[in-house]
């Protein structure tokens, strides 16, 4: 008996040394991986886009910089430079465009902006209408996002921008003025939500709404299919628009989304109104 409880105890010895030198090999591993990145993490920057009812909306960003001092004026950052022109009435039901993706040291970095270019213009009714991008040009189109870049992670950035509130007719003048309405989120908070509306043919307006908040805006495409991205965790109310006016709106109540999931609301029929 004694012998055996030797035995037993060189065996629960052995299984604890070699778990040992597992645990510190796996430390060790970490500890190389931290010092080679030397404590950079990544900014990802990634665009969506609400529709609106124009055919096509085209912003032309020369660049993209975030910020990480208090100070306003200094401590900007380049993350790319696209210099590259998106018809944002492209990015919607979840296509996107990657404006940029750099390493950064770890850090609060807490404003984004955008520097356009010159090549913004609408299109309604076939025909192209220039937009005045008044100091965009410039001091660039700023938002406040406070992205925690921590090494070794991505940190993933959505820049939901609103076509339909963002073009602007000036007056009986007939131009078009470019105001950006974009919402900034991080995706790793953020969940969506899908469906399907029938019949397809008329198309739909969807809307996210949290309290009296529109968040998130989308149209269904050709099949009747819909995608509303960027959605904090919580409750929404979606509401289902048909385009023509011959079906009844629907709205869904205390929609669930969890950050890193798809709520998917199934086939919603629209009625007649007649």
């Amino acid at each position: 008996m004694k012998a055996k409880t030797i035995v037993r105890n060189r065996i629960l010895s052995l299984i604890t040394g070699i778990a040992v030198l597992l645990f510190m090999s796996v430390s060790l591993s970490s500890c190389d991986i931290a010092t080679n990145q030397g404590g950079k993490g990544t900014l990802k920057v990634v665009m969506v886009d609400a529709p609106g009812n124009y055919e096509e909306v085209w912003v032309h960003i020369v660049r993209v910089e975030v910020n990480n001092a208090n100070d306003e004026g200094s401590g900007w950052i380049v993350i790319s430079e696209p210099d590259e022109s998106y018809d944002l009435l492209e990015l919607i039901n979840g296509a996107n465009v990657v404006l940029g993706e750099a390493e950064l040291d770890e850090g609060t970095y807490r404003q984004i902006r955008l520097i356009l270019g010159n090549d913004n213009y609408v299109v309604i009714g076939g025909q192209s209408y220039p937009m005045m991008t008044p100091s965009a040009q410039q001091t660039g189109i700023k938002l406040n996002v406070n992205a925690e870049i921590e090494a070794g992670f991505t940190y993933t950035l959505l820049l939901d921008f609103d076509a339909q509130r963002s073009v602007v007719k000036r007056g009986a003048t007939g131009t078009y003025l470019l105001k950006p309405v974009i919402r900034a989120v991080n995706t790793a908070l953020t969940g969506n939500i899908t469906g399907m509306v029938e019949p397809a043919e008329p198309g739909a307006w969807v809307y996210a709404i949290a309290g009296s908040d529109t968040v998130s805006t989308t149209r269904t495409i050709d099949t009747g299919e819909f995608t509303l991205v960027g959605l904090i965790d919580g409750f929404y109310s979606v509401s289902v628009e048909p385009v023509d006016e011959d079906y009844e709106s629907v709205q869904i109540g205390d929609v669930e989304v969890k950050a890193g999931q798809v709520t998917n609301l199934g086939v919603i029929e629209l009625t007649s109104s007649e």
